[in-house]
């Protein structure tokens, strides 16, 4: 029992950031959209919140600059896709890419900084209950947000009519424009709250996580990200238990390692990618599910005189 609370309180750290990134990409792609950058605005959101943070002293105010910053980078990708309509998988890439090398620049400067990590959130006796007290009432506010993130986008897409518009801009923009909604801004506001979410996913890694700043911190989880939203079809009451278990595969390869276990380190690093690929390819096996469940016109340009 020694060994259970700090296990599940690490999957749950680990898991975070993934359901923070994974849900906003989720609204981005059920608009039509096909967002590749999200490791690239995940980097840029991390070096932000730990610069202004390190700067300032204030968690808050690395929080609001993490938001902006991925909120400009997404931007960047909608300007290039939605109005000049480049193509969306090259943008994408790019926009990772750029965000790698932008994030290191910046970054520079504050290699070896520590800081304190975001403090949890303890209530006087409920966060003392063993067990229950520190999993479910001893985290920081950001992963209560996350939670809170996937069931307001949940109710969001299939409560609210502005969701549904969303959801009908995603499934035929052609339909969309021709009853009078601008597929555009709805777009540049879908792919916008993406950006968000991955520069908070970002922050959560270098105010919590690992409250420093590194070079390439975020080690493919904008693509795990990428990969939850297949993984979960578009439905954000999959995304938590996508992230929880990549989260659970992620943490038991460290803890694999540290208890010794005679496998080659490359190898264990490997498993939450290796396992990645896996979902995928079993997922992409049922093709019905998935033609069911995208957005029809995902990837696509629209163009407003067609």
């Amino acid at each position: 029992m020694e060994w259970i609370v700090p296990f599940i309180l690490t999957v749950i750290t680990a898991s975070t950031p993934l359901l923070l990134a994974a849900t906003g990409e989720l609204v981005t792609e059920k608009s039509g959209v096909l967002n590749l950058g999200v490791e690239g605005m995940m980097l840029v959101g991390a070096i932000a919140g730990f610069a202004v943070t390190a700067s300032s002293g204030s968690a808050i105010l690395g929080i609001l600059a993490a938001i902006v910053a991925g909120t400009l980078m997404s931007l960047i990708f909608a300007f290039l896709t939605l109005t000049l309509m480049a193509n969306q998988v090259a943008t994408g890439l790019a926009l990772t890419i750029f965000g790698v090398g932008f994030s290191a620049l910046v970054g520079s400067g504050f290699v070896g900084f520590a800081i304190d990590p975001l403090p949890a959130l303890s209530i006087p006796g409920i966060s003392a209950i063993p067990i229950l007290g520190p999993i479910l009432f001893g985290q920081d506010f950001l992963v209560y947000l996350s939670i809170a993130a996937v069931i307001g986008v949940g109710w969001f897409l299939a409560k609210s009519r502005a969701g549904l518009v969303l959801k009908a801009v995603g499934d035929s923009h052609h339909s969309a424009h021709a009853i009078g909604y601008s597929v555009i801004k709805i777009r540049y506001l879908a792919t916008m709250f993406g950006g968000a979410m991955a520069g908070l996913g970002g922050a959560y890694l270098s105010l919590s996580y690992t409250p420093m700043w590194a070079e390439n911190m975020t080690a493919g989880r904008g693509w795990i990200a990428l990969a939850l939203v297949v993984f979960a079809t578009w439905r954000p009451g999959r995304l938590v238990a996508g992230a929880y278990m990549f989260g659970l595969i992620s943490v038991m390869q460290l803890h694999a390692q540290g208890a010794g276990i005679h496998v080659p380190s490359q190898f264990m690093s490997m498993l939450p990618y290796l396992a990645t690929v896996i979902v995928l390819v079993i997922i992409s096996s049922d093709r019905a599910k998935i033609r069911l469940n995208a957005p029809a016109c995902i990837g696509q340009a629209f163009r407003a005189a067609q």
